[in-house]
């Protein structure tokens, strides 16, 4: 059986999945794109991140990039001007809540970003200059425990705006819209 596979810059607003069964109307992938059945999000992002999202048709791919081997990189708009000390604290393992116990992340790789990465406008306004600075930074981790990042940047007193995956392994969002689809012949997921 041929599998099919696909890679999506997933907009604000969407949930990582194709059935919602709440009463609230949601957003759903397949509004983005006739994908085939049995398709499905590799990982998730929330439904306020956006960025690159894996999808396909193959289960065994799916359990591949979503293990601790794949590295998965954000960028991170956050409230206000963050520090070297912060960032640091980041790289190391902050605590966070997990499943109702505290947890302490990983080591990741954590860097300051000085030029405003080029996504264009969001979904849905975050704020405006008048409520203060907001600064930029990378952070790539190899675990993915629910709303991970968010979590970390407050630990460090740094609450994220806006979340932005940039690359899943070797795979990169690109210049990728918000919204665009591109179907991929294989993922071939290595880790940098």
């Amino acid at each position: 059986m041929s599998h099919q596979h696909f890679i999506i810059h997933k907009p604000y607003g969407y949930l990582s999945q194709f059935v919602y069964e709440l009463k609230r109307k949601k957003r759903l992938l397949g509004e983005l794109y006739p994908f085939p059945e049995g398709t499905m999000a590799i990982g998730r992002l929330d439904e306020d991140s956006e960025g690159l999202l894996l999808l396909t048709t193959d289960g065994r791919m799916s359990e591949l990039v979503r293990s601790k081997k794949v590295e998965k990189e954000y960028y991170v708009q956050v409230d206000g001007v963050i520090h070297q000390e912060a960032v640091e604290q980041l790289q190391k393992g902050v605590e966070i809540g997990f499943n109702g116990r505290k947890y302490i992340t990983k080591p990741c790789k954590a860097f300051l970003i000085h030029q405003v990465p080029a996504f264009g406008a969001r979904g849905k306004k975050i704020r405006d200059e008048r409520h203060g600075p907001t600064s930029w930074l990378s952070i790539t981790i190899n675990e993915g425990k629910f709303r991970q990042v968010r979590k970390m940047t407050a630990y460090v007193g740094f609450p994220t705006l806006r979340l932005v995956r940039v690359r899943v392994g070797n795979i990169h969002l690109n210049d990728l819209q918000a919204g665009e689809v591109i179907e991929m012949n294989d993922f071939q997921i290595e880790n940098k």
